[in-house]
């Protein structure tokens, strides 16, 4: 198949993808997303669980993740994170979705869907929070809770990093951020005995 007609095929379905929206549209979750400040250029409103069910039915495909992601519409990144091959994305790649990243909810979903499971996962966070930028902390946060629940320890200097950049987020003016590092310290103490009492010798340092 040549990238012509390759292409075509990616944009008749990303049409297809967009019309089923229609079928999910929920006004009311969309107006509440727009009276918390949420703003997208279009927001179907569509839930989570229908969107992964959407996800489901299309499958992993990196050409069709990277066409959703271009669209300016909020179900469409939603289900680029849940349709990219961990496997097969880029740390290039990734830099660029991060740096398009412009809502709490969609780098909570990148986080939750993709980021936790790429191969090269701990190195990006532990990038990310020490970052002076707010989305890029909160999936950094988001990613190292998930890899701490799942039992991956992390080694000596990804605890002094982790330590460090966790003290300097919970004294942080902003509380999306400073719960999400909270959270991953929780996540943190539960790896063992010798983590529970690092965690908690940040909250004395406080």
């Amino acid at each position: 198949m040549n990238s012509i007609s390759s292409a075509s095929l990616i944009n008749d379905k990303i049409k297809e993808i967009k019309q089923s929206f229609r079928l999910m549209m929920d006004g009311s979750v969309a107006q509440s997303m727009r009276e918390k400040g949420v703003d997208y250029h279009l927001n179907w409103g569509a839930t989570l669980p229908r969107l992964r069910e959407k996800a489901e039915e299309i499958g992993q495909n990196y050409d069709l993740a990277i066409a959703l992601w271009k669209e300016n519409v909020r179900e469409c990144k939603i289900l680029a994170t849940m349709t990219m091959p961990p496997t097969e994305i880029l740390p290039e790649v990734v830099d660029i979705w991060m740096e398009q990243t412009e809502t709490i909810e969609i780098a909570e979903q990148a986080a939750m869907n993709l980021y936790q499971f790429l191969p090269y996962a701990p190195m990006k966070a532990y990038e990310w929070i020490a970052s002076d930028k707010t989305m890029y902390q909160l999936c950094g946060f988001h990613v190292l809770s998930r890899l701490f629940m799942n039992g991956q320890e992390p080694n000596e200097r990804g605890i002094n990093e982790f330590l460090d950049q966790t003290h300097v987020a919970i004294i942080s003016p902003n509380i999306t951020v400073r719960k999400a590092a909270l959270n991953a310290l929780n996540h943190f103490s539960s790896l063992g005995l010798v983590y529970e009492r690092l965690a908690d010798s940040i909250f004395r340092r406080l």
